[in-house]
């Protein structure tokens, strides 16, 4: 039954945070100020779902700057998790399929996300310079994952470099949001779904290196955050088990 009105409330929320989008966007279409606006609402789906959000290191954003930020890429949670560390003038780089998305594909295009086609590679490098020229001709940031794909359990995956060349052929640095594991914590049944903590790391300067560096800028970065998602692992685990016992003792006290 809590799954059923989850989905609902979910469903209610998205139609009509698409519906508003396209009501205002039509004003001024496609400009990066409104992803982070309506960031804000999807941030609220966390109430839905039965998450507390822990998000820090927000300091370490280097605004008013541009950046490439680099996230882990886990499941479609991650637009649960993941809006509220978006930072102003930010956007996101997406597959072209998610264009067919109902409602929030839409939505993903009217505010300005960038869409790309994965599939033809040589298209995939001009997009890449595209950005990168975008990025200080528009004033942008742009927000990767450059898993490429949702890991679904199976850690952090390897990291492609096309982030990592945008950065470097930017000049701008790379600023690195990790978010602790969200792989089977979500039971839409579940009315308390716990913790999942998200922390911008600081941003790593580009400038010593080169296009050609991209594949060990890429595994630097990699090997950062794997050891960050695991700190904040065992972050949250202490934190729900600290919590687990004071939960016991209101049940008790009220049988």
């Amino acid at each position: 039954m809590l799954t059923v009105l989850r989905l609902i409330l979910a469903t209610v929320f998205v139609v009509a945070t698409t519906l508003s989008a396209l009501v205002f966007c039509l004003f001024s279409p496609k400009n990066p100020k409104h992803v982070y606006f309506f960031c804000r609402w999807f941030n609220q789906l966390q109430k839905i779902l039965g998450l507390t959000i822990i998000q820090r290191g927000l300091e370490n954003a280097p605004t008013p700057k541009n950046s490439v930020y680099i996230s882990n890429h886990q499941s479609v949670f991650d637009f649960v998790t993941d809006p509220g560390m978006l930072r102003p003038r930010t956007v996101s780089l997406g597959k072209r399929d998610l264009l067919w998305i109902p409602f929030f594909g839409v939505l993903y295009w009217i505010t300005g996300n960038i869409l790309i086609n994965r599939e033809d590679k040589s298209k995939a490098r001009d997009t890449i310079k595209q950005v990168a020229e975008a990025i200080h001709q528009r004033d942008l940031s742009v927000w990767v994952y450059p898993e490429g794909t949702r890991s679904k359990g199976r850690g952090l995956l390897p990291f492609k470099t096309g982030a990592f060349r945008m950065a470097i052929e930017a000049g701008v640095p790379i600023t690195p949001m990790c978010t602790s594991t969200t792989h089977n914590k979500i039971d839409l049944n579940r009315a308390n779904n716990g913790i999942v903590i998200t922390e911008m790391l600081e941003p790593i300067d580009v400038s010593d290196y080169e296009l050609g560096d991209a594949r060990a800028l890429a595994d630097h970065c990699h090997a950062l955050m794997a050891e960050k998602i695991a700190q904040l692992d065992a972050e949250v685990a202490r934190l729900e088990a600290e919590a687990s016992p004071k939960l016991d003792t209101r049940k008790s006290s009220t049988q």
